[in-house]
């Protein structure tokens, strides 16, 4: 099994980078990190500067422990108390700062593709307010100008499976399943879905795709820092 990380282990490697003499080794596979991105910190090259958190005072290492990492080098840092995981049970759903500016765009692609669900099941689908929702809905948002009807599941603001049961309910109280005009709206629609399906999943591979590229240029971006870095050091 293996061992926990801290935290905050970006945080923790660099206040044990910044106040140990453990190898960048040690600190890597203690923070569950690469080591190019713990050399990276240490030589000042990280994209992100993290503050340091003392991971003695919040009780994951001891003095002790360090010491034994500065004495051997091929000694692993062990936990000394691992973080407590704290799970959220009520209140609206939590989304990433970096995903709440696509929440507007969520909630124009429900409101056009599916009329029939309530603002309150938006709300509670996306986490976001019915303000927020009543804004988009009549057009008074604050930057409805930039504001683009967009998969909530390609956003990464729910899952498939949610989205499929607000909407299996929503259609289930409005009386959609039942046949219109001698023939269910599947088959009436048939041709119609199945086009937004392959669009739907046109744009969630693309989505990926895009996300795994910008994560690899990330990390050869990081590696080559790191290497130019080591060469400077090698060169003086």
């Amino acid at each position: 099994m293996s061992q926990p990380t801290p935290l905050m282990p970006h945080a923790t490697a660099s206040w044990l980078v910044d106040n140990t003499a453990l190898t960048f080794e040690q600190i890597a596979e203690f923070c569950g990190l690469h080591i190019l991105e713990v050399q990276a910190m240490a030589d000042d090259l990280a994209s992100s500067k993290y503050t340091g958190r003392d991971p003695i005072h919040s009780g994951e290492l001891t003095h002790e422990e360090i010491e034994k990492g500065q004495t051997d080098p091929e000694y692993r840092l062990k936990m000394h108390r691992a973080p407590v995981s704290v799970s959220r049970t009520k209140g609206p759903r939590y989304t990433p700062v970096s995903k709440r500016q696509d929440k507007p765009d969520g909630i124009a692609w429900l409101i056009r593709n599916h009329p029939e669900i309530s603002d309150a099941q938006i709300g509670k689908l996306i986490g976001t307010t019915r303000n927020t929702i009543a804004a988009v809905r009549e057009r008074s948002h604050w930057n409805i100008q930039n504001i683009q009807a967009k998969d909530p599941v390609t956003l990464g603001l729910c899952s498939q499976r949610e989205l499929d049961a607000v909407v299996a309910k929503a259609a289930k109280k409005a009386g959609i399943t039942e046949a219109v005009g001698g023939s269910t709206p599947d088959t009436a629609f048939g041709g119609d879905k199945q086009a937004l399906i392959e669009e739907l999943q046109a744009e969630r591979e693309a989505a990926a795709k895009a996300a795994v590229e910008a994560a690899q240029e990330a990390e050869a971006q990081a590696w080559l820092e790191a290497r130019r870095a080591q060469e400077a050091e090698e060169g003086q």
